[in-house]
């Protein structure tokens, strides 16, 4: 008899659990949904947009080892002008068009760029390096931003919950579980629920921001091979 009547009390389904539980509560559950829904709709389209970079990256790399001349890279940088390689080759381009050699032809060999010269070209490779970082990483650290903003969100709602749970312990007069469950079912549904958007976001940080790092440090590495290149052609 007292088993039926806590079962008529306690919700026996998750949407009889949601449809009982409190406006804040709603509410609190509704704002996980909505990060939830952003997280994964970043996840999804970083991993688009680096699946894209990373096969016309490898495309690069590949036709760049074949390469015996500058001129042959910045071919290559305007047939694959998508990838983060084109660009610094773009400008390294426009400095050596735009930059007059600081060391001028002799007889015996060809105009050449100074040290200083060639340690502003370094820079400016190393601005469009670092600019194509912070492209690649947008919105990126919305996912560390969600990831650490869920548990509390979900604690809140916690809270809420158990601060129910005491609120039917004192409307029933007792502490049976009939008065209790609701309260503590909405805890353990905001926990759970927290839980579910903080994990997924935290794994999505930690992929893209290793995926970020390995191109900015391919793309410093591919910078130096620029510079050596240039080298080769007694250009420097």
């Amino acid at each position: 008899m007292i088993w039926a009547q806590i079962s008529d009390s306690v919700p026996s389904t998750p949407m009889e659990l949601l449809n009982s539980a409190s406006t804040v509560t709603k509410v609190v559950l509704l704002f996980l949904v909505l990060l939830s829904l952003v997280s994964w709709a970043i996840m999804l389209a970083k991993w688009l947009e680096f699946r894209k970079v990373r096969a016309a990256s490898d495309t690069f790399t590949r036709d760049f080892e074949r390469a015996r001349t500058f001129n042959e890279v910045v071919d290559i940088g305007r047939r694959l002008s998508s990838t983060p390689q084109a660009r610094l080759m773009d400008r390294a381009r426009q400095f050596m068009d735009e930059v007059t050699p600081a060391l001028g032809a002799t007889p015996g060999r060809a105009a050449k760029f100074s040290g200083s010269q060639i340690e502003a070209l370094r820079l400016i490779l190393d601005s469009e390096t670092n600019s194509a970082r912070d492209r690649l990483g947008q919105f990126i650290p919305w996912l560390a931003t969600i990831g650490s903003v869920s548990p509390l969100i979900g604690l809140l709602g916690t809270t809420l919950g158990v601060i129910s749970a005491f609120m039917g312990i004192a409307q029933s007069g007792s502490g049976n579980i009939g008065a209790v469950a609701p309260g503590v079912a909405e805890a353990l549904v905001a926990t759970a629920m927290a839980l579910a958007v903080a994990i997924p976001a935290f794994f999505g940080y930690n992929l893209f921001a290793a995926r970020v790092n390995r191109i900015d440090t391919e793309l410093e590495g591919f910078g130096t091979e620029v510079i050596a290149l240039l080298v080769r052609e007694g250009r420097i």
